[in-house]
């Protein structure tokens, strides 16, 4: 089954507080309900795969100022049928960063997100669950502002919570903070 790996992940993945709990039983449900969850014609929603993306040396996550949004967010984007997502929020990050040697910190889930994007030209409101990795760049050097955004920034934990006022963007800093007093 191709859900499998995706749904040994999410049930691995320890939830940090019961709304953290909720987000994983609606991913794993929504998975386990549409075969097809990771194509982005399923007009419902579909799975996406997002980076929180550290520099080098872990004190600093790339953010963008998403375009369509007109928020500052964690680089990602959609599966469109890729069933490793973890790869999905890779080839995101360096696709939205213009960085190509980035790599996972780990393999396990990060953090799980499921919210409502608002329609867009032709395409329906819909959600994402979005499955999101930590993953480090080896150099903070010569990133490349995509179409998709309007800028890309470094960010101390500090700076990220004063650009954005983001729930999941707020609680992916409490988790990175967490994060580097273990590290």
């Amino acid at each position: 089954m191709h859900r499998r790996d995706i749904l040994a992940k999410l049930r691995a993945y320890q939830p940090l507080d019961g709304e953290d709990a909720t987000q994983r039983d609606r991913i794993v449900a929504f998975v386990q309900n549409h075969p097809d969850c990771f194509e982005r014609s399923l007009a419902v929603g579909h799975l996406t795969g997002s980076a929180w993306l550290l520099n080098r040396t872990g004190d600093r996550a790339l953010l963008t100022h998403h375009k369509k949004l007109d928020m500052w967010l964690q680089l990602g984007g959609h599966a469109d049928g890729n069933t490793d997502i973890l790869d999905v929020a890779l080839q995101e990050a360096r696709e939205e960063s213009g960085l190509d040697r980035i790599h996972a910190v780990s393999t396990d889930i990060f953090d799980l997100d499921v919210h409502r994007i608002p329609p867009y030209g032709q395409t329906p409101t819909h959600d994402h669950h979005d499955i999101r990795f930590l993953l480090q760049a080896d150099t903070e050097d010569h990133f490349i502002i995509s179409d998709e955004s309007h800028e890309l920034r470094w960010c101390t934990p500090d700076e990220a919570l004063r650009l954005s006022s983001d729930a999941s963007v707020q609680r992916m800093v409490r988790k990175w903070m967490h994060w580097m007093s273990k590290s």
